[in-house]
C-alpha cells in the first residue's frame, strides 16, 4: 500500500492512495498522530479501504498533499554510507554510523519550491532512501529492527553546503526551509529489504537538458537500515513516525570539479525502484519563511 497526508483545515490527515497516475485518489484514514498512535488499526482500515476500491476517495490531484509523518518525529539521517560517497568525499569508512538530525519543519513533497538561502551558490543533491518506523523501538537487533520498519519513501536531503562547511556540525546546513522534500511511503512487504538492492537515480533538469548526477544500488551501503536502526535504538527509543534518512551515494555537486549547484530555474528529481520520485523546483529566497514547508 501506498500512503500519503494531505491539509484538511489545520489538521493533516493521513490516506491511503487508490488507483494509479492521472486517475489515483486518496481515502482518507485519521489524522497524522490518531494513525500513527494506532498504526496496525489503521494499515487493516486502509486495506479494506483498497479492496473497496476507495468509495469515499478523492482525487489525489485536487489535494494539498503534506508529509506523512507526525510534526513530532524525529528525522535521523544519516552521512557518508555509501562506500563511492564516502570515496569522492576523501575520507575514509565510518567505523560508526555518522549521524544527524532535520527538523520535520524542513520536510516538504513532491513539487514543493525549494528556495536557495542567501550566501549560498545553490542547492546540492542528495538523493536518498528512507525508512518509517511502525512501532517502538528500543535496544533492537539489525532483524528486529528492519521488521519494525512501517514503509520506505523517497528523500532528498538538499543541503546548503556553505552553512554545513561553517563549523564540524552540519545541522544548519541540513535544515534550510523547503529542504526536505519526501515522496509517498510505501509499505515494507511491498518494498522488501533494500539491502537487497533497490536502484537509486538523481536526474537534474536545467535550461540545457536533463541529466543523471546520480545512479546507485541500495545495495551498496555501508550500513543497512536494520543496522542503522539497530545502532540509534540503543541510545534513542525510536517511535512510530520517526524517519531514519538512509544516506546518499556519489554524484554529489560539491565534490565536482568546479562544483556544481542547483539554482533558481533548475529542478531536481530523485527516483528509487518501486517507490516512485518526488520532484523539486529551485527558486530564490524572495518569500522565504512566509509558509509552512509542511502545508
Amino acid at each position: 500500500m501506498r500512503f500519503v497526508a494531505f491539509r484538511d483545515g489545520a489538521r493533516s490527515v493521513v490516506g491511503v492512495v487508490v488507483g494509479a497516475g492521472g486517475d489515483a485518489a486518496v481515502a482518507p484514514l485519521a489524522p497524522v498522530e490518531e494513525f500513527y498512535a494506532d498504526l496496525a488499526a489503521w494499515a487493516e482500515r486502509a486495506r479494506a479501504a483498497v479492496a473497496a476500491g476507495g468509495p469515499d476517495a478523492r482525487p489525489r490531484a485536487e489535494l494539498t498533499l503534506v508529509p506523512a509523518v507526525p510534526p513530532a518525529a524525529r528525522v535521523l539521517c544519516i552521512g557518508l554510507n555509501y562506500r563511492d560517497h564516502a570515496a569522492e568525499v576523501g575520507l575514509e569508512l565510518p567505523k560508526y554510523p555518522t549521524i544527524f538530525g532535520r527538523w520535520t519543519a524542513s520536510l516538504t513533497v513532491d513539487g514543493t519550491p525549494a528556495p536557495v538561502p542567501a550566501g549560498e551558490r545553490g542547492l546540492d543533491w542528495e538523493g536518498e532512501l528512507a525508512a518509517v518506523l511502525g512501532r517502538p523501538l528500543a535496544d533492537a537487533d539489525p532483524d528486529t529492527a528492519l521488521a519494525a520498519v512501517f514503509g520506505y519513501a523517497v528523500f532528498n536531503d538538499l543541503s546548503a553546503r556553505r552553512a554545513q562547511g561553517c563549523t564540524p556540525q552540519w545541522t544548519l546546513g541540513k535544515n534550510a526551509d523547503f529542504t526536505g522534500p519526501m515522496g509517498d511511503i510505501v509499505t515494507a512487504d511491498e518494498v522488501g529489504d533494500p539491502a537487497a538492492g533497490l536502484r537509486l537515480v538523481t536526474r537534474i533538469t536545467t535550461a540545457a537538458g536533463t541529466e543523471v548526477v546520480q545512479d546507485a544500488s541500495t545495495r551498496d551501503m555501508i550500513f543497512s537500515a536494520g543496522q542503522l536502526l539497530s545502532f540509534i535504538s540503543q541510545t534513542i527509543t525510536l517511535r512510530p513516525g520517526d524517519l531514519l534518512v538512509t544516506g546518499t551515494p556519489a554524484g554529489v555537486g560539491f565534490t565536482r570539479r568546479p562544483p556544481r549547484y542547483l539554482v533558481p530555474g533548475d529542478s531536481v528529481e530523485v527516483e528509487i525502484e518501486r517507490l516512485g520520485s518526488v520532484r523539486t523546483p529551485i527558486v530564490d529566497a524572495s518569500g522565504r519563511g512566509l509558509a509552512s514547508p509542511a502545508g
